[in-house]
């Protein structure tokens, strides 16, 4: 099974990495907090102390063109809450 992770940059993430040295990434559906502690920790080499999960949502979406009406939806992720080991950090712009 393959997992996949990418890290979520927005203020609200950047707030809780400044303020708790906690991340934020959406990982797959189907992972559980084991398979994403190993994956961080592999990927970034720091040492995971905690992972909280939550379920986002899909959101129903519309919109008014010419054509009319158009209807849709966004759709559902898991988004993971990394809480990473005093004195450690990761860099996700090391790779650009």
């Amino acid at each position: 099974m393959d997992i996949t992770i990418e890290p979520i940059v927005t203020e609200k993430a950047t707030k809780l990495t400044d303020k708790l040295n906690r991340y934020t990434f959406r990982v797959s559906p189907e992972a559980n907090k084991y398979q994403i502690k190993t994956l961080v920790e592999k990927l970034y080499g720091v040492k995971v102390k905690d992972v909280n999960t939550a379920v986002v949502r899909g959101k129903n979406k519309s919109r008014w063109t010419k054509s009319g009406l158009l209807k849709g939806a966004t759709s559902a992720y898991k988004k993971a809450f990394i809480t990473v080991a005093d004195g450690e950090t990761i860099d996700f712009y090391s790779n650009i």
